[in-house]
């Protein structure tokens, strides 16, 4: 048994940041009487909550996809899309299939994690997966169909594409028309479903990747800034500069400038 009360806070932090102590040793340097040690405690604390919240949102994620395994169903896919809002740049949609043991803990929504938590995730995501893929519709496609069949025509490829078709499809949102698999529309399924969630990462990361490669040409317009959407700034930069070929001429802040 280590003697917690002649450590030093320097070894009591090591401990605690490894997580070698059990509950029984945390609870005793509850005793100590060093603020020292009563502030990594809280510190650790605050750590510990944030993990458990973390299971408790991963499990409750899984719902859709556990009921599915047990209704017999092994390929589950999800998918998801970004950039129908913009008034530049292509919608792009995203299939996956995960493992079944597949574990990121904190996978949520793309809009509710940071870039840099994305691209982690993104990461991982497509290391692990069993299948995934992507596919675009650009903003020419989107003025001649206009953006909600885009968003349908992306969907519905982005599953196509899959290396291995799935046996039912977790889709956000709508049921998506001509989609060859069975699926199951669950409305806020980015935070919902960890499959979607996972399509709802790869999609965001894509586009907004895209987006920044295509500044490169268009730097007047700040698309790695904003990602095409209609911001202050981009508004003032088309008002300058006018449309270029990336902006959808039929949406409304660029449509005004054309001619």
């Amino acid at each position: 048994m280590v003697e917690l009360d002649k450590l030093k806070i320097r070894e009591i932090k090591e401990l605690l940041h490894d997580h070698t102590l059990d509950d029984q040793m945390v609870q005793a340097l509850k005793q100590d009487k060093r603020s020292g040690v009563q502030l990594l405690l809280r510190q650790y604390e605050r750590i510990r909550e944030k993990q458990r919240q973390k299971e408790e949102q991963w499990t409750r994620m899984n719902a859709y996809e556990n009921q599915l395994r047990q209704q017999g169903y092994k390929k589950i896919a999800g998918a998801d899309e970004v950039g129908r809002g913009p008034i530049a740049g292509p919608v792009v949609a995203a299939a996956v299939i995960l493992p079944d043991d597949f574990y990121l803990p904190g996978l949520d929504d793309s809009k509710k994690l940071s870039p840099q938590m994305r691209a982690e995730f993104y990461q991982v995501i497509v290391n692990e997966a069993i299948a995934y893929s992507v596919a675009f519709a650009d903003q020419d496609v989107i003025d001649q169909i206009n953006i909600y069949q885009a968003t349908l025509q992306v969907m519905r490829e982005s599953v196509r594409q899959l290396d291995i078709q799935p046996e039912i499809c977790l889709i956000d949102g709508l049921k998506v028309s001509g989609l060859s698999t069975e699926q199951l529309a669950i409305v806020g399924g980015d935070h919902l479903s960890v499959t979607i969630a996972a399509a709802s990462i790869i999609a965001k990361v894509t586009r907004d990747r895209w987006m920044t490669e295509a500044a490169n040409t268009y730097p007047e317009y700040g698309f790695e800034r904003h990602a095409g959407y209609g911001t202050p700034e981009h508004l003032q930069a088309i008002a300058e500069h006018s449309p270029c070929p990336l902006h959808r001429k039929t949406f409304a802040g660029v449509k005004e400038w054309i001619g």
